[in-house]
């Protein structure tokens, strides 16, 4: 959200100027009590049942923003629709896709009464071990920010777009502990950038991460939330609080550029009033977060939003087509995909006959189990002439013999959310809740002295329940982050025992993050990669491994061959740095093959790539053509890729990096020529001196290619230097 539209800003203007200060500083935090809130958390698992409301005033007719969660889908109880997980949807690298998603999500969330929406993480993958690596896109800026700003103008349709987390959440074990380290260079070619793509597309707020920045919280980081988000990029919506510990000290936070502080009435309400009081907080500082709140409830379109909206049948038919496209084909010796002449299947592993949909954290989405197509029952759907025979895998000699009795056999393996996802340590927590005063009902019946010497440890107690209490299972959200990167033991033995019982076994794998294979991969002809797919992905696996569709998903990170290739990685760490290099940037700087590159995916077809024309536009963005070729016999997907390779000698630079992509559907043997726009700050890189991107002078390299290890087709461009901006 850049600048307000006048009529908006006028009319947000006039409210404020009705308000009292009282009112005002009810503005800044959620309408609900903490306490009571908390409770609501712990014993009704709130934030699965209705959504969280804001600025809610009466007197005015003021609705209120009302706020829920919702990556891969809306989270509440009621029947909304299950999308594949965000990283899923990164493997399609479909941008019209996602701004679908975005719509239908923003359309079904108006549905339960909400118009705030927490659709759009745009994180950066820096390691593929991060429990919540399934609600990102991937690990590449480019390829990140152009799927967040589409799912952003999708929501923005119907509701209000919330992008989370700023900044440099990538570590969930220990996100309210860490401090990350970064430099200017650092913050503004990598992990802010996809943050501007989304203001950029109109994102109405940005949610700021519970994590440290050069040591201090992000919660009240004024270089962070003013200095850059509002002055430099022209922010003018909303800066909101992670929810309940997203701020540590309210004062601070306030002039730092926070701007509400959600869901619940805590740490603003227990400071603001006395500092405002005191002089302390000035009043434009304080008019100025209303006003951006006002601005965004004005900006809410209205429109009647029934509840036949959830899971409609175009809804599902995206969610169908989404986790078609994000399926990844990593290897497919001799053709064994899709699988003909197949008259009886092997389904081997207990996640083909369960719903797999992601972790059970806050982006855990309720659908009724019967609405889940599993792998099985997508099977059963797609081919019910098949004779297919299941196996939970439990019993690995039985699932081989089962196997050894079929013409083929697909074994099912990979993560779940007892392996991977989001993660509460109580003990991370508890001196933030200590923080808070008792409720006054406690302090009344027992004192304020009798109180004190165990409130910290109640409020561990607390904390404690919170993280273990507001988990549907009863348990933990889940482990948290991955510290091994390989299959459990066990799946690994199915694996090569079913392999060895029939030749022809496909392993299908689930989950988030990466999976390294090595160590059992060639015993298999066939591997994809699934994700977590949504509701209707066992449907969407059925069509491509019989050959209905053909796979057109490209992986949305490097898989490297092996662990130590990739950045130091401690889920507990209380300070790490952030550098350039990891993924794909890091695996070519140091000279690893990946063992799947970024970029990377198989089809069943081939693709031609021809005749690519390189131009700069009236000295500004690059414009670059290429003939694109299906030469396959069936309808199929390419994903053109282009990577910039630098001059390099003014400062160490990636190899290469990602500039430019376009997913491209093409018939049989049609051939399309296509243009892709390459913007200037993507050519450059930032100079901390100058404080903005500079374009650095020489020759610059520019590779069409399927994936970032790829030869392509290379176009020189020899640039001058020159200032691109800030």
């Amino acid at each position: 959200m850049r600048a307000p539209q006048s009529p908006t800003g006028a009319r947000a203007q006039a409210l404020l100027e009705q308000l009292t200060t009282a009112e005002k500083l009810r503005l800044l935090s959620g309408a609900t009590p903490f306490w009571s809130g908390m409770a609501d958390i712990a014993l009704r698992d709130a934030s699965h049942r209705h959504p969280w409301p804001a600025g809610v005033l009466p007197r005015l007719q003021l609705q209120g923003l009302h706020f829920v969660d919702g990556p891969r889908g809306v989270v509440l109880e009621g029947g909304a629709t299950t999308f594949p997980a965000p990283i899923a949807r990164g493997a399609s690298w479909n941008l019209e896709l996602e701004e679908q998603i975005g719509e239908a999500i923003a359309l079904e969330a108006r549905s339960f009464g909400a118009n705030w929406v927490a659709a759009v993480c745009v994180n950066l993958l820096r390691h593929p071990g991060w429990g919540r690596a399934q609600e990102t896109y991937g690990e590449d800026p480019v390829h990140v920010g152009a799927l967040g700003a589409a799912i952003t103008r999708g929501v923005q349709r119907h509701a209000i777009a919330c992008v989370k987390h700023f900044a440099l959440n990538s570590i969930d074990s220990s996100r309210f502990l860490v401090d990350v380290q970064a430099t200017p260079r650092v913050l503004h070619e990598l992990y802010l950038p996809q943050f501007r793509d989304c203001v950029d597309a109109g994102a109405g707020s940005v949610m700021s991460a519970y994590n440290r920045v050069n040591g201090t919280w992000c919660g009240q980081h004024q270089p962070l939330l003013s200095e850059i988000l509002k002055r430099r990029w022209g922010f003018q919506g909303l800066v909101v609080s992670d929810f309940i510990f997203g701020i540590r000290d309210g004062l601070a936070a306030l002039l730092a550029g926070q701007d509400l502080e959600m869901p619940f009435r805590m740490v603003f309400e227990g400071c603001l009033p006395a500092a405002l009081a005191a002089g302390t907080v000035p009043m434009e500082r304080l008019n100025d977060a209303v006003r951006r709140q006002l601005q965004l409830q004005l900006a809410v379109p209205a429109g009647a939003y029934p509840s036949s909206l959830r899971q409609c049948k175009a809804h599902r038919r995206l969610a169908r087509e989404a986790a078609r496209q994000a399926i990844v084909l990593l290897r497919n010796e001799g053709n064994l995909l899709p699988l003909r002449g197949v008259r009886s299947l092997a389904v081997v592993g207990h996640l083909a006959a369960e719903p797999n949909l992601g972790d059970h954290g806050s982006s855990d989405t309720r659908p009724t189990p019967a609405t889940v197509v599993t792998p099985l029952e997508g099977l059963r759907q797609v081919a019910p002439e098949l004779a297919l025979h299941h196996s939970d895998g439990s019993n690995p000699g039985q699932a081989a013999a089962i196997a050894r009795r079929c013409d083929a056999a697909v074994v099912m393996v990979g993560l779940d959310w007892r392996l991977e996802g989001e993660h509460i340590h109580p003990g991370d927590i508890a001196p933030i809740l200590a923080l808070i005063p008792p409720p006054d009902w406690l302090l009344k019946r027992v004192g304020p002295r009798r109180l004190q010497p165990w409130w910290s440890p109640m409020a561990r107690t607390i904390a404690w329940v919170t993280s273990h209490g507001s988990a549907r299972s009863g348990g933990d959200f889940a482990s948290g982050d991955r510290t091994t990167l390989t299959l459990p033991p066990a799946q690994v033995e199915l694996i090569e025992r079913v392999a060895a019982a029939n030749p022809r076994t496909v392993v299908v794998l689930m989950g988030g993050g990466a999976i390294l294979s090595q160590a059992w991969q060639q015993r298999v002809p066939a591997l994809l990669l699934l994700w977590y797919p949504g509701q209707e992905g066992g449907a969407a696996l059925a069509e491509v491994l019989l050959g209905d569709v053909c796979p057109s998903g490209r992986l949305p990170f490097a898989i490297p061959t092996h662990p130590s290739h990739l950045p130091p990685f401690a889920p507990r760490a209380q300070q790490v740095t952030y550098d350039l290099w990891h993924g794909y940037r890091r695996l070519q700087r140091d000279h690893h093959p990946a063992a799947f590159p970024f970029g990377f995916g198989l089809s069943y077809s081939r693709f031609e790539l021809s005749a690519a024309v390189v131009r700069r536009r009236d000295g500004q963005a690059v414009e670059l053509s290429v003939q694109v070729c299906n030469a396959g016999a069936v309808a199929a997907a390419a994903v053109v890729q282009v990577y910039l390779e630098p001059p390099g000698l003014a400062v160490e630079r990636p190899p290469r990096t990602l500039v430019a992509f376009q997913r491209v559907p093409l018939a049989p043997g049609e051939s399309r020529r296509i243009s892709l726009e390459v913007p200037p700050r993507r050519l450059a890189f930032f100079d901390e001196q100058r404080d903005g991107f500079v374009l650095e002078g020489g020759r610059h390299r520019l590779v069409v290619a399927q994936h970032s290890e790829d030869p392509g087709l290379v176009c020189e461009l020899e640039l001058q230097p020159d200032w691109v901006g800030p």
